[in-house]
C-alpha cells in the first residue's frame, strides 16, 4: 500500500499540534510516539485512514477538543474523526477524575468498531512498552508520572489487556499481554 498526500499532511499537521509536547517524563517529542502507533497500525495491516489516526489520536483530547476533532473531520474526513473521537476518553479541561474516567472508557472500549480498536491498541502496546523501558531505566519512579500511580496504571494496563485479548485477538494483543504480564504485581 502506497500513503497519500493526505497522510503527509495529517503527518505535519500533527507535529504542529503537539510541537511543544513530551512524553511524560522525558525528553522524547511528542511526535515518536504518535509515529510510533501508525507505523504500528500500517505494520498490523491497518488501512491509510488508521494510519492518520494513529498520527493524530491524542489530538482532540491534548489539543483543543470538540473543536480540534471539527478540523479533523473537516480535513481528513469523518473515518479518522470517528477513531480519533473513540480512542479520546476526555472532552473537557481539566479532565475529569481519573479512575471514573478510565472505568467509562474501558466500559465502552469492547463495543467500539474494530478499526477503533486497532489504532487503541496500537497506542497501548507504546505506551505499556514505554513504561517497561522506564521501569528498566527509572525503577518504580516512573510510577509517579501517572496519576493512577503504581496499582491504577497496573490495574488500567491489565484490564486493556483481558479487552484487547478478547475484542482484537491477534499480534498487537499478545505483544499488550506479554509487555504488561512483565510488570510488577
Amino acid at each position: 500500500m502506497s500513503l497519500s498526500q493526505r497522510y503527509d499532511e495529517a503527518l505535519v499537521y500533527a507535529a504542529q499540534l503537539h510541537r511543544t509536547q513530551l512524553r511524560k517524563g522525558s525528553n522524547v517529542p511528542y511526535i515518536a510516539h504518535l509515529l510510533s502507533v501508525s507505523s504500528r497500525v500500517l505494520s498490523a495491516g491497518g488501512s491509510e485512514v488508521q494510519a492518520i489516526a494513529g498520527l493524530l489520536h491524542d489530538a482532540a483530547e491534548d489539543q483543543g477538543g470538540q473543536a480540534t476533532l471539527d478540523v479533523i473531520r473537516q480535513r481528513f474526513g469523518d473515518g479518522v474523526a470517528e477513531i480519533v473521537a473513540d480512542c479520546t476518553d476526555s472532552w473537557v479541561e481539566p479532565k475529569p477524575e481519573w479512575r471514573p474516567r478510565k472505568e467509562a472508557y474501558l466500559a465502552k472500549l469492547p463495543h467500539k468498531p474494530a478499526s477503533s480498536l486497532l489504532v487503541s491498541l496500537a497506542d497501548k502496546v507504546d505506551n505499556a512498552e514505554a513504561i517497561a523501558r522506564d521501569l528498566d531505566d527509572v525503577g518504580d519512579a516512573v510510577w509517579q508520572r501517572f496519576t493512577g500511580g503504581k496499582h491504577g496504571t497496573i490495574w488500567y494496563y491489565r484490564t486493556l489487556s483481558r479487552i484487547f485479548d478478547q475484542a482484537l485477538p491477534g499480534p498487537l494483543a499478545r505483544q499488550l499481554a506479554r509487555t504488561v504480564g512483565a510488570f510488577p504485581s
